[in-house]
């Protein structure tokens, strides 16, 4: 995957090779998310959310039509980009979001994160692109789909630019709730373009 790196370096990702996981990458990828959900999203690993986290290999590298792409810098993963083939379900999801994908033909981006010294560098736009031609690049999908944690500093204008909002639950489901709820939700919904 090499070529990646390449054909990429004019879009502002000098100094890095971006290429899919192998398996010697897998704990450092652990270490952007984890450190990812712990910094970003305050409330640290879920094992109900974050599973996959823990077990990179049998969620992105074993299945044919998922993957897991790494921009690497100087032997250290900077940044993660994750395919599933994972249709979104209700609940959790509203089903405003789930109606719009066919089920088992649905790829889903996961764990697009850049550590904060390595952000404003092209490097999440890199690794989207790689996941896309990836998902271009099997018959399987139809669709694809990510959330965003919008406590992620820059994450909803990122994925604005790239895809269609589906249904933000900063709005949509804290206005419903009731007085003294929990944490409000910050999760916001996209589809994005396959473009094949």
């Amino acid at each position: 995957m090499s070529d990646i790196a390449v054909a990429r370096g004019a879009r502002g990702v000098e100094g890095y090779v971006l290429r899919q996981a192998e398996p010697g990458d897998l704990p450092g990828a652990r270490s952007v998310m984890l450190d990812t959900v712990y910094r970003d999203f305050g409330h640290g690993y879920l094992p109900q959310w974050h599973s996959d986290i823990i077990d990179l290999d049998s969620y992105y590298l074993a299945p044919e039509d998922n993957t897991l792409f790494v921009a690497v810098r100087d032997g250290v993963v900077a940044a993660t980009a994750g395919v599933r083939g994972q249709t979104p379900a209700s609940p959790p999801h509203p089903p405003e979001v789930t109606r719009r994908f066919e089920e088992g033909r649905t790829a889903t981006l996961y764990r697009v994160y850049v550590r904060p010294e390595h952000r404003r560098r092209g490097l999440a736009g890199a690794l989207v692109d790689a996941c896309l031609e990836f998902i271009a690049g099997r018959e399987r999908y139809s669709g694809v789909y990510l959330h965003t944690d919008a406590r992620t500093p820059g994450a909803v204008e990122f994925w604005s630019k790239r895809g269609t909002v589906l249904f933000d639950e900063r709005v949509a489901v804290n206005e419903a709730r009731p007085e003294g709820f929990d944490e409000p939700f910050q999760t916001v919904h996209f589809e994005l373009d396959l473009h094949r």
